[in-house]
């Protein structure tokens, strides 16, 4: 029986882990993302152009998919780093409507498309729970997607399980910029040497190290698990 896996975002990093993961487990993944995304990162499955900021283009994205067994959202950016006191008004609009708008428009759109059973996997962030200075819109959009999971864990139950991932910093395009939004090739956001060291598990996340908790909360093995935030962390977070 086909498992259609739908993941918005699925051009960055951790996405093309997971298209990768996914079809190896059993998915037909359907990738989602920005036509520029898309462009750089063409995937070999089917991929569907789509604006996360935009809820019209979410909708007919959800129209023209059809019946899926999974949906997860991993699409988000974060700003340069600056205290709250500094952030523009502009650009905090933006961060919030990227991230937790974004998740919010995506949920409307696809939530009706997931067969009784199934399960939608947002993402969030270690920083929306463990505060760092300079991280101020993104921090709070990312624990705004923490609650938003669990009010769709509450509303969807019990026929659709929804959960969250909260990743530490993860070894993708993400720190040098962002898939779609740069080349790629920017000066990394911090230095992975010292975040490393500073981690108990010694090293930054690869990408698979996010997939597999994702493809996790996804199956059956995760049947009794609802409205969760899992942290992935290395043991640098531990709430």
């Amino acid at each position: 029986m086909t498992k259609t896996l739908a993941i918005l975002g699925g051009c960055g990093g951790i996405g093309r882990q997971l298209v990768s993961d996914a079809a190896q487990g059993g998915w037909q993944p359907v990738v989602l993302d920005l036509a520029r995304s898309l462009a750089a990162h063409a995937p070999d499955v089917r991929a569907i152009e789509v604006d996360a900021k935009d809820p019209a283009s979410l909708h007919r994205a959800a129209d023209d998919l059809g019946e899926i067994a999974g949906f997860v959202n991993l699409c988000g950016y974060a700003g340069d780093a600056q205290p709250v006191m500094e952030q523009g008004g502009d650009d905090w609009n933006d961060l919030i409507a990227g991230n937790l708008g974004a998740a919010f428009h995506a949920a409307q759109a696809f939530a009706p498309r997931i067969k009784k059973g199934g399960a939608m996997v947002m993402t969030g962030s270690g920083l929306g729970h463990f505060a760092r200075p300079g991280y101020n819109a993104y921090a709070v959009s990312k624990a705004g997607i923490a609650a938003l999971t669990r009010q769709l864990a509450l509303e969807l139950a019990p026929d659709i399980r929804v959960n969250c991932v909260a990743p530490s910093a993860v070894d993708t395009a993400f720190l040098r910029g962002g898939t779609g939004r740069s080349d790629e090739q920017q000066a990394e956001r911090l230095n992975r040497d010292t975040y490393g060291a500073n981690i108990p598990l010694g090293r930054i996340a690869e990408p698979q190290d996010i997939t597999g908790p994702i493809l996790f909360l996804l199956s059956g093995a995760a049947a009794y698990i609802t409205g969760q935030v899992i942290h992935i962390n290395g043991g640098a977070f531990m709430p």
